[in-house]
């Protein structure tokens, strides 16, 4: 249904402020209070709310609407206690919800999105949106605005929509306009729709327009710049079981049963979220949702035909973002997923980014997408990482300091210099993975060699790094970057820690001691964890081999108190353990070995916390609250989290800590 001409407050609904004191926003809940803008000034709002705590993990194993309204906001928990209760959001007759900074923040997930649209929300109110989930509304036909507009609301005033969407690019207003992604794809399918004609000047590009550019569904090759919209054509895609329901549902309903989708060679479904889920004891009751997740999954892809990575004999064949880059995303590719980690592609000189599931389902019925260029921000890396430092560590300093002013917002992280040679794949992998961390659209790496090389080792005879070479994209020399260029000493770079319940609170430590700075002194730990697609790879099994085996030389194991688990990343990962001899060294000292897949960094396999008086350190990518259990979680690099599982506590790793 597409928005009226002017917005204006339904007289008898009402507005839910999402506030940092819980009371508040339970009386408003309970219908106790009614709050106005002028009442609550922006620093008492709610910032961060990230997508796990609108939708947790098992309120995604729904894809009917009415369950996931009813679930709104499951994982904001306080004390132990939901302060959105079952079913509040939906029955508590609001149409427009208001919180702070860089709302949604997180997964891709759109059940973030559908929990507050199915709970009859129409507006959205903020200070500023995370990329992928603002386009999550956009394609939902929720509208956002900002906390001006909502005075201006409750002062009685109507707003032309017109001011709701005049800073997107000209095709998304046409798709707000529609009322959401569908209506508009349906309309532009019916010539009802004529796109805006591109007026194109001759400027030096960034990385991430050189790749648009060279994927124009017409003109492909000219000048594109920052805010323009494109039709852009998609070279591969993925899903996995968590999205791949809604996508095959959505797309039923759109285009009927007997759907097809443009290119099903370039596009896989993935069975890697949720294959250990059964051993977590409070993902028990949802088992039967699962299946039905599995069982719809396996539906798509024998309805499609679509490239298929699912678990044999219970066993996965990996996280889709690690086997993507091991099997077939390459140099200069444009990729989209249902998953916010997608942006690990770019790791390999691909622009990948993750999308939800209206978007995507969109995306490979058609083989394009719409895109609105992005603005870049370039990381020129320097120097050397010095002995005990990882690109984990980079990539936490980034986030306590670029990230967290916003300097990455939407942008698209840019990461070249002369100091990146000394940074392996796997290490390159892990600075754009987490670029979805830092709030940005995604980040690409510039290709060398070194690049070419890796890919060219695990693909087929027909795939030379001669052939990857001529795809692979390098910034134009005078590029623009909106965000600025900034250099990254790595030789300064010191192991970073990131307090439990953002990824942007890190702190640097102080190896020298084998301990961190006072400001978290010394913190006993019962979990440590290494593993996700963040680090799950063969450097980092690398790492954590590189500091167990210190340690069984000295005599030592895993600290008695504590559980140290090891997931691969992907069955390749495995095998190069094995052969490393890494396994046998691992159980010599008390690691617990988990087979691929994602399992605890979602919440969904060993290595959770069981309760909130448990703390873990671990070498995932966020580490929101009850992200990965009920406890408090640490990040950190592999290196600091095997050092910790020895010690007992938090500990940055140093050469010889073992034996000093």
């Amino acid at each position: 249904m597409r928005p009226p001409a002017t917005i204006s407050l339904t007289p008898g609904k009402r507005i839910l402020f999402l506030t940092k004191d819980p009371e508040v926003i339970r009386k408003q809940l309970a219908g106790e209070l009614d709050l106005r803008m002028e009442d609550v000034s922006v620093d008492d709002l709610l910032d961060d709310i990230n997508t796990d705590a609108m939708t947790p993990a098992w309120v995604c194993f729904d894809h009917d609407p009415a369950e996931i309204a009813k679930n709104a906001y499951a994982g904001l928990i306080v004390d132990g206690e939901r302060v959105v209760p079952e079913r509040a959001l939906r029955d508590g007759n609001f149409e427009v919800i208001v919180s702070g900074l860089r709302k949604g923040v997180g997964s891709s997930r759109e059940t973030a999105a559908q929990c507050e649209k199915w709970s009859g929300i129409k507006l959205v109110i903020a200070a500023s949106f995370a990329p992928i989930h603002a386009r999550n509304n956009i394609n939902l036909g929720t509208l956002m605005g900002d906390h001006a507009m909502l005075a201006r609301l409750q002062d009685g005033e109507s707003i032309a929509l017109a001011e709701f969407f005049e800073e997107y690019d000209a095709i998304t207003q046409l798709i707000v306009q529609h009322g959401g992604l569908f209506p508009f794809a349906k309309a532009l399918a019916a010539n009802e729709v004529e796109l805006p004609v591109a007026v194109s000047q001759e400027r030096p590009m960034t990385m991430a327009e050189k790749v648009l550019s060279a994927h124009l569904v017409e003109d492909a090759g000219r000048t594109v710049r920052p805010g323009e919209p494109v039709v852009v054509n998609v070279d591969a895609g993925y899903s996995h079981e968590f999205t791949t329901a809604q996508v095959h549902t959505f797309l039923a309903e759109e285009y009927g049963a007997d759907y097809a989708i443009a290119n099903p060679s370039k596009f896989a479904i993935f069975e890697d979220h949720l294959i250990y889920a059964d051993e977590v004891k409070r993902m028990l009751p949802f088992m039967g949702k699962i299946q039905t997740l599995r069982d719809l999954q396996n539906d798509f892809q024998t309805h499609t035909g679509c490239l298929s990575f699912a678990a044999r004999d219970g066993v996965s064949p990996g996280i889709c973002h690690q086997v993507a880059r091991e099997k077939f995303i390459e140099p200069g590719e444009f990729v989209q997923a249902t998953d916010s980690h997608t942006c690990m592609g770019g790791g390999s000189n691909s622009l990948a980014w993750g999308v939800g599931a209206t978007e995507y389902a969109n995306l490979v019925q058609s083989g394009f997408t719409v895109v609105e260029v992005p603005e870049s921000i370039r990381f020129e890396m320097t120097g050397k990482l010095d002995v005990g430092c990882t690109a984990k560590d980079v990539i936490l300093h980034i986030l306590a300091t670029f990230a967290k002013r916003e300097d990455t917002l939407k942008r698209v992280m840019e990461f070249g210099g002369p100091g990146l040679a000394s940074l392996d794949m796997d290490e390159r992998a892990t600075l754009a993975n987490m670029a979805t961390e830092c709030a940005a659209r995604t980040g690409i790496v510039e290709s060398d060699a070194q690049t070419l090389a890796w890919i060219a080792e695990r693909r087929g005879d027909d795939v030379t790094a001669e052939s990857l070479a001529s795809k692979a994209v390098a910034p134009d020399a005078g590029a623009h970057y909106d965000g600025g260029v900034h250099t990254i000493d790595l030789s300064a770079i010191k192991p970073m820690v990131a307090h439990p319940g953002d990824p942007d609170r890190g702190i640097p430590s102080d190896p020298t001691n084998g301990a961190l700075i006072e400001e978290i002194g010394e913190v006993a730990i019962d979990i440590a964890y290494g593993g996700s697609c963040t680090a799950g790879k063969e450097t980092d099994l690398d790492l954590y081999a590189q500091v167990m085996s210190e340690a069984a030389e000295a005599g030592l194991h895993v600290a008695d108190h504590v559980q140290f688990l090891i997931q691969f990343g992907s069955k390749d990962v495995e095998d190069y353990a094995r052969d490393k001899g890494y396994l046998d060294v691992f159980a010599k000292t008390g690691v617990r070995i988990i087979a691929p897949g994602c399992g605890a960094c979602i919440g969904c396999g060993p290595g959770v916390s069981d309760s909130d008086l448990q703390v873990s350190v671990s070498a995932i990518n966020r580490n929101y609250k009850g992200r990965s259990g009920p406890g408090r979680l640490y990040l950190a690099s592999p290196l600091t989290v095997a050092a910790s599982a020895v010690r007992g506590h938090i500990a940055a790793y140093s050469p010889g800590m073992f034996t000093a």
